[in-house]
This record gives C-alpha cells, sequence and structure tokens, in this order.
C-alpha cells in the first residue's frame, strides 16, 4: 500500500507541494490561500488518512514536539496527579509528553534523562530525587529542564513548587493551639527538599510554643510501609503522642492502618493530619484534616515555563513557591475539652 505523502496529494489536487505544506501545517492564512484551496486539500488529506513525516519535520523545524516528564514514583498518587495534569496542558498545545518513573533513584533518573535527550526531545520536566543539582544544570545546557514540587536551594534551574513550609507550619500550630504537644512528625525521604522544608515548619511551630525539645521526627519515604512501621513504633513508646502528623497521603494510609490496629480511635484517642489533599479524604471516617496543594497550578505553571523557554530560546529564571491552604475536617480533637 503507498504511503500518503505531500507529493501524492499534491497530484491528485493539482496544487504545488508548497501549498499543500502551508495548509496541512496551518500556515494557510499566513500565506492568504484561498479558502477553497483549504478546503480541497484538507478534505482529500482527511480521506487518504495523512499522517505527517514527524521524523521530516523534526529534521526541518529542529523541534519534535514532544516534553519528557520524569517522577520519582507514578504508582504514589500525588506524582500519578501531577503527570495527569502536565499532560493534559501539553496536549493543549499539541505536545506529546514521555514519561519516565526514576523509582526514587537517581541513578534511573539520569538514566532516564540521558534517554528523553537522546530522543532530542524538546524540553524536560522533572521532580528530582536527589539532592544534587549538577547533574540537572548540566543537562539544562542542553535540553531545558524546569522542576516540578521538588526543587534545590541554591540552584539556576526554574521551578515551581508549594510553599512547604507555610504548609507544615500552620498544620502543626493547629495542632498546637488545640492543646497538642506530644506530635510525631511521619517524614519521607530526608534528603528531599519537601521532606526538609515541611520538616522545617514542624519544628519552626514548635519552637514559637517553646516547645522545640518535643520534636519527633521519623521516617526515610513517602510510603505506606514506612507510615504503617513508624506509627507502630510511635504507638509503642513509654509516652505515645496525642497527635500524629503525617508529611504525604501515603505514609497517612499507613498510620490509619497502624492505629486501626492499635484498637484506637481517630480522633478521640490520636488526632491526625496529612499533607496532601484528595478527595478520598473526605470519605474516610472521620473525614481528614489536610494540607492541600494546587497540583493543577503547579501543573499548568510547568508547562507554560517550559514552553516559555522555548519559544524565547533562553534559559528560565522563574522560581516560583505557591501557597497551600489547610483543609479542616474531623481528624483532630482539642485537647481543651473532653471527648464525647
Amino acid at each position: 500500500m503507498q504511503k500518503e505523502t505531500l507529493i501524492t496529494i499534491a497530484e491528485r489536487t493539482g496544487f504545488s507541494i508548497s501549498t499543500v505544506s502551508r495548509v496541512l501545517n496551518g500556515k494557510a492564512q499566513k500565506y492568504r490561500i484561498a479558502a477553497q484551496t483549504v478546503e480541497k486539500i484538507t478534505a482529500e488529506a482527511r480521506k487518504c488518512n495523512y499522517q505527517p513525516n514527524l521524523t521530516a519535520q523534526s529534521l526541518r523545524t529542529r523541534r519534535t514536539n514532544t516534553i519528557g516528564l520524569v517522577v520519582p514514583s507514578i504508582d504514589n498518587p500525588f506524582f500519578a496527579n501531577i503527570a495527569n495534569v502536565i499532560i493534559h496542558e501539553a496536549r493543549l498545545y499539541r505536545y506529546t509528553v514521555i514519561l519516565v518513573d526514576s523509582m526514587e533513584n537517581e541513578r534511573e533518573e539520569r538514566e532516564g534523562i540521558n534517554s528523553l535527550m537522546s530522543r532530542n526531545i524538546d524540553g524536560i520536566i522533572v521532580v528530582p530525587c536527589g539532592g544534587d543539582p549538577r547533574v540537572l544544570e548540566t543537562a539544562a545546557a542542553q535540553t531545558p529542564i524546569v522542576l516540578i514540587d521538588r526543587y534545590f536551594r541554591d540552584t539556576t534551574l526554574p521551578y515551581v513548587s508549594t510553599d512547604n513550609y507555610l504548609g507544615s507550619y500552620h498544620a502543626t500550630r493547629m495542632l498546637l493551639e488545640m492543646g497538642h504537644r506530644r506530635i510525631c512528625c511521619i517524614q519521607g525521604p530526608p534528603t528531599s527538599i519537601t521532606t526538609l522544608e515541611r520538616v522545617r515548619g514542624y519544628r519552626q511551630a514548635l519552637q514559637s510554643f517553646g516547645v522545640e525539645s518535643q520534636a519527633r521526627v521519623s521516617g526515610t519515604d513517602f510510603s505506606i510501609q514506612n507510615g504503617y512501621v513508624e506509627t507502630k513504633l510511635a504507638l509503642a513508646q513509654a509516652d505515645p503522642p496525642t497527635a500524629i502528623f503525617a508529611l504525604s497521603n501515603t505514609i497517612l494510609l499507613g498510620t490509619i492502618k497502624a492505629v486501626s490496629e492499635a484498637g484506637l480511635k481517630i480522633p478521640d484517642d490520636l488526632s491526625l493530619i496529612s499533607f496532601d489533599n484528595y478527595t478520598y479524604l473526605d470519605f474516610l471516617s472521620p473525614a481528614i484534616t489536610r494540607v492541600n496543594q494546587p497540583i493543577e497550578e503547579m501543573g499548568i505553571l510547568a508547562v507554560k515555563m517550559l514552553l516559555q523557554i522555548l519559544k524565547n530560546k533562553e534559559p528560565g529564571r522563574a522560581q516560583i513557591l505557591l501557597p497551600p491552604s489547610l483543609i479542616v475536617r474531623d481528624s483532630v480533637r482539642s485537647l481543651h475539652t473532653p471527648p464525647e
């Protein structure tokens, strides 16, 4: 079966190859091509199911209309949500997204970045999993890179993230104002900027109440197992916590299981706050108080920032922290009043 090309369409319609090319590339108005000509060429293209040669097109334009997206764990609902927003936003600009899962491993991340660059993609959006920006900064000299969610304190790379410090500070302060002092904070990867900033907010809130010495921070990753194990250990202490601050929703799920196995009730026996927001948290019993991250805004901004770099053909410099919000539900009890 003969493959349809600009040449075959030009032969059947009687127009020049350049005219056919301009019409099918959306440049008819720019070159003042008559509406009847446009209709005839597009009708023929639809009839023969013409598909443009993207490889040849990318050689001419030096663009592939492809974006790479690297996340640490696609089975984590938070990163799945980020991916969903970015893919949807990129489609609006006719970009295809190639997804890479670094599995929270710096070597896998580096290999994923190299693989994407070898495919001549136009740019990359990355949720970095390491603490050293040099690999990504080196790669950005060849291919534009925008960071999302996680970033580096000292870097020239553009990024968009939540103000994790602020969200954690307000969540911890809420617990303190309700009389809690034994507050266990279960963290994610200790080197991740999101973990560092959330723990910093937690400690700062304790300090503002003069109880920083009572800080309890434990945990190693954003996993359900981490939440389960650390909650088991915390509840086995001689002076167990009156509240737990889970620094992700995956940690939260492990915490809830451990609390249930201990025969405790939330919030009567133990108060609970989570970082991250999902609708299903309102359907748990009780509904969970949590810190809401503006995921949709983050994803949209990341795509727009990358496209702006591609358009301007110069390095991006925007480094944006978006304010989180606290969604108050039923999982926190005030110690100033007895349980019902």
